[in-house]
């Protein structure tokens, strides 16, 4: 494969999905709530906040010349103007890590969860958070910006929209506007219960019974452009205090396949999860692509998958060239494009590496096409917390037995690793 020099090769994680006992997020109350539609709570993890240094170590000598990770919001500022210098040391503390083993970081400052606090101010409805997310951010870079070449103000900025039509479409439930939200079991048909755990969710966090703001169920116009807001108002802010670090969003898209009739359906699609954020980006210096499948349109909506179709444990197609058709549709938006989560959940290693080696191969056919990419981050670095789904899907290039926290290579990262190597180790 013909990748140019400095493309970085990468994987992911986000701060609650691997760290643990992130208790002062308003995910870890939902996940401890009476009747919560989480099965299981986060618990430790995969202990990554006390691992971080084995793990990154494990990242380089696979071959991997960056990571993207998390810093997390609620462990910074646990309370409202509480700021924790033993949080910013830590995080300070994996950023010389990842220098000191040569891998690149990119740095995502809100990856889906927030400070419980927040919710109790109106969470992603609440007009004050733009202003709230900004100082955060202010402060993060302020502290450690010199060692954090690229940052990612908010991760999938788009997903409420992408919830919101899973509930739609897999749950056969229509979650009202505004204040009225339900939760999403991602990737699954919720059995039901949608009501009674909105307030019980909402009790967790201390906030108004019925309304549930956490980010990923913004759903309403408003709080879309509250995210929006907040994105554009974190750059401006890293900016001022870390000029030199470049600076975007990520984007949540994915493949949509017209057949009969679906036309109209996926130029729809598309422009809710893409068009729509484009305003937002103007003045980014780069945009995150993340993909994980394809969805067929017909004149009925979703439509049925060809006999045969392979399935992730996330319960949806299995289908790496996506990656290819996405990232040439999100060329329009006039930025370098870093691929920053591709992956698939699956049981059996040998097609994960499958599902690598085709959306790689897709990749080289954008390079060759002039489309400009940067990098390729896998989802996963580890097999994790994958939300209300638990510890069940297994999306990790590392697997981790959470009984001793022993880490275990798979083939799949071994074979990505490889890949790296042989296209050049330099970054930039």
């Amino acid at each position: 494969m013909a990748f140019p020099n400095g493309f970085l090769w990468g994987t992911a994680t986000a701060a609650h999905q691997v760290e643990g006992n992130n208790i002062a997020s308003d995910f870890w109350a939902l996940e401890h709530a009476p009747g919560s539609l989480f099965i299981e709570p986060s618990g430790d993890a995969c202990d990554h906040y006390r691992l971080y240094r084995q793990d990154i170590a494990l990242l380089k000598e696979l071959g991997f010349t960056s990571y993207r990770f998390s810093i997390e919001w609620a462990r910074v500022e646990p309370e409202d103007g509480l700021i924790s210098r033993a949080a910013i040391a830590h995080y300070r503390d994996v950023l010389a890590a990842c220098h000191e083993f040569g891998v690149t970081p990119m740095v995502t400052l809100h990856h889906f969860t927030s400070p419980a606090w927040l919710m109790r101010l109106g969470g992603w409805e609440y007009e004050g958070t733009p202003e709230r997310f900004a100082a955060y951010c202010r402060l993060v870079m302020g502290e450690l910006g010199e060692l954090i070449p690229y940052a990612c103000t908010v991760n999938e900025a788009n997903i409420a929209a992408l919830t919101r039509r899973t509930i739609e479409e897999t749950a056969g439930v229509k979650p009202p506007d505004g204040s009225e939200q339900a939760p999403v079991g991602l990737g699954e048909t919720l059995a039901g219960g949608l009501s009674s755990w909105r307030d019980v969710g909402a009790a967790a966090l201390r906030t108004t019974p019925g309304k549930l703001n956490v980010f990923l169920l913004t759903f309403s116009e408003s709080g879309q452009s509250i995210v929006r807001r907040a994105h554009v108002a974190a750059r401006r802010a890293i900016k001022e205090v870390s000029p030199a670090t470049r600076v975007g969003l990520t984007l949540a898209l994915q493949d949509f396949q017209a057949e009969a009739g679906g036309e109209r359906a996926a130029r729809e699609r598309w422009a809710e999860l893409f068009d729509d954020f484009l305003p937002a980006l103007d003045g980014d210096d780069f945009l995150g692509v993340q993909n994980y499948t394809r969805v067929l349109l017909d004149a009925d909506g979703v439509a049925v998958l060809p006999d045969g179709a392979e399935l992730t444990q996330m319960g949806y197609e299995f289908y790496p060239q996506a990656l290819e058709n996405v990232v040439r549709r999100a060329a329009a938006a006039g930025l370098p494009l870093i691929v920053t989560e591709n992956g698939v959940a699956t049981a059996d290693d040998t097609r994960r590496v499958e599902f690598i080696r085709l959306a790689l191969r897709g990749l080289e056919r954008c390079l060759a096409a002039g489309v400009d990419v940067r990098g390729y981050y896998y989802w996963s670095a580890l097999d994790n917390f994958e939300w209300m789904l638990g510890y069940r899907p297994a999306f990790g290039l590392i697997g981790v037995d959470r009984d001793t926290q022993r880490r275990t290579v798979k083939d799949s990262a071994r074979y990505l690793g490889d890949v790296a190597r042989r296209n050049g180790l330099a970054s930039s």
